[in-house]
């Protein structure tokens, strides 16, 4: 009982303070990140497949994604939608495990002022579909995005990425890209 009690106080102690815990590394999110890392310089083309509604600012427009390795734990994936160019998602290998953010920017390249949300990774997945809850950063900048959940899922052939949002368990957003040949 000692045990249990010891242990799930410890736990309570890495969720209320993520940054003085090291854990050990997720396989499924580690293959994940593999896998992505494997394809440094390519590019994948996509539509929304969800909203289908004209009025929203990506539904009808190209969508284009480039995979950039930048290091051993990190990947960069500037995102175009159209000739916007202001986006790039970033996944990190960290301490606390796969780290997921989106790099919003101004015209000018400066940061916009909503920046850098997003979350880590759900451990215990599978290797082609990694979960990424909304963490304390984002809650506190974005409030309403508090029960915000992205996903990105990688076909087995690696030919096909779908990145989607949920808020509030509702359907939100979901784009599909296939490798450009």
């Amino acid at each position: 009982m000692r045990k249990l009690l010891l242990t799930l106080v410890a736990v309570a102690f890495c969720l209320a303070s993520p940054g003085r815990c090291q854990a050990t590394p997720d396989p499924a999110s580690e293959a994940f990140f593999q896998r992505i890392r494997q394809m440094d310089g390519r590019t994948l083309t996509g539509t929304t497949a969800h909203p289908t509604d004209p009025d929203h600012d990506m539904v009808g427009k190209s969508l284009t994604l480039q995979v950039k390795v930048l290091s051993a734990d990190e990947v960069r994936i500037p995102f175009a939608v159209g000739e916007d160019t202001s986006r790039t998602w970033i996944l990190q290998r960290t301490p606390q495990g796969l780290l997921f953010k989106h790099d919003h920017r101004l015209p000018d390249g400066r940061p916009d002022p909503v920046t850098h949300y997003g979350g880590l990774a759900v451990p215990g997945l599978m290797s082609g579909i990694q979960l990424f809850p909304a963490d304390a950063e984002t809650a506190r900048m974005l409030p309403e995005a508090v029960s915000n959940v992205w996903c990105l899922q990688l076909s087995p052939d690696g030919r096909t990425l779908v990145y989607s949002l949920e808020r509030h368990q509702q359907p939100r957003y979901e784009a599909r890209f296939e490798l450009a040949e």
